[in-house]
């Protein structure tokens, strides 16, 4: 090697240092149930070797896009998983409809958890992802270590049922975003004053491309499953939340129709006596995009 080559080594730059990649990764995982396998997609967030995981569960027509504010501000201190439920997202259609139901998603999200190869979880769930990890943390030797439930409990009125139950499948084929914004803005006004940015975000991930305008990104057999239970009556889940064992954050928003604050504050002396919090100004249910909304949610969860 010459003098030359020496003296730029010499001077070379040191080698950056190897970091974790924290941005978002795609990936899925392969799932069975009554009527064969389907394929459950999630994104993915901080550092894939964390043994630190939340699995964050999102709403009846929602998906884990839901969760990116959230999941960018647990990155640092967490591996953050944000599956799309079967039938949403990116997530399988399933062939046979009346599949759709809670032992199929818990089945689903046992299996996410041994793909990850974690013992425990935190769990953060809005409405129907917060019943799921319910569910979970109700079972002995549950893999859930802290739960947070976002605007769901152990009743859910049967007027909120009703007021869901219409428009589950039944959105049109929108010409434009702009009108699928319009529509994703009306059906979802109990989420709050979101920013102009937030509603586009939700918009983006709510609705698909296809050969007339945009369509939602779920199955509208998810409806069909849903109307086939006649609403009669609150449903009643008072015995699952008392076998909760770990700590639990229940989130309410201060107008939401699904939530009632009666059973927010009997949340708090019953089962795992969970810590309430409620917002303001917002229905069902917060989305969890919001800085105070946010630090509620990373307060309780980094107490582990």
């Amino acid at each position: 090697m010459s003098l030359l080559d020496n003296l730029r080594n010499l001077f070379k730059a040191p080698p950056a240092p190897v970091r974790p990649y924290r941005g978002l990764r795609e990936g899925s995982v392969q799932c069975i149930g009554p009527h064969g396998l389907h394929r459950m997609a999630y994104t993915e967030w901080g550092d894939r070797d964390n043994p630190r995981v939340v699995i964050c569960a999102h709403g009846l027509t929602r998906n884990g896009r839901d969760f990116d504010d959230l999941a960018i501000a647990l990155s640092d201190e967490y591996r953050v998983i944000c599956p799309d439920v079967v039938g949403r997202g990116r997530s399988d259609w399933l062939g046979v409809k009346s599949d759709y139901g809670f032992p199929l998603y818990v089945a689903d999200m046992i299996t996410l958890i041994a793909r990850l190869n974690v013992e425990k979880v935190h769990w953060v769930g809005t409405s129907m992802g917060g019943i799921i990890g319910m569910l979970i943390a109700a079972q002995p030797h549950s893999p859930i270590s802290r739960l947070v439930l976002n605007d769901v409990g152990p009743v859910i009125t049967a007027v909120s049922l009703r007021r869901i139950g219409p428009y589950v499948g039944t959105a049109p084929v929108f010409p434009s975003m702009e009108a699928a914004e319009a529509y994703v803005r009306e059906v979802s006004a109990p989420f709050g004053p979101l920013t102009d940015a937030q509603w586009r975000h939700l918009t983006q991930y709510t609705v698909r491309p296809v050969a007339d305008g945009f369509a939602m990104v779920y199955d509208p057999g998810i409806g069909e499953a849903f109307r086939q239970i006649p609403i009669v009556m609150d449903i009643d889940m008072w015995d699952t939340y008392e076998r909760v064992r770990c700590p639990t954050l229940a989130l309410r928003g201060a107008e939401s129709d699904l939530l009632e604050h009666e059973t927010l504050e009997a949340m708090a002396v019953r089962g795992p006596k969970a810590r309430i919090v409620e917002f303001e100004g917002i229905g069902h249910a917060p989305m969890l995009m919001d800085p105070a909304q946010i630090s509620v949610v990373r307060e309780f969860l980094l107490q582990a």
